[in-house]
């Protein structure tokens, strides 16, 4: 499955994250190379980024009825940040 081709029980997205730190660097260069694509064949789909000084980067998937999966980020290179999400929005 590819990020592109969300299921539709995806709901929403959270992206926690760091603007400084380097355990978040491949967070950040996700978010600027692939959020447009990712967004423009999801337009249903809320992705929230929310940056904090120090966190460690999380990323959240809600599907329908409220069930919530999650996993850490923490150091991933771009490409594993999205086989991450694609993890996540599969279960």
């Amino acid at each position: 499955m590819s990020l592109r081709q969300l299921p539709k029980a995806v709901k929403e997205i959270r992206l926690h994250l760091c603007q400084s730190g380097a355990s978040s660097a491949g967070v950040r260069q996700f978010i600027k190379s692939s959020y447009p694509a990712l967004k423009e064949a999801n337009p249903d789909v809320k992705v929230l980024i929310r940056e904090a000084q120090g966190v460690n980067p999380r990323a959240f998937v809600r599907l329908e009825r409220g069930v919530e999966h999650q996993a850490s980020l923490d150091g991933l290179a771009e490409k594993d940040v999205a086989s991450a999400l694609s993890k996540l929005a599969g279960q």
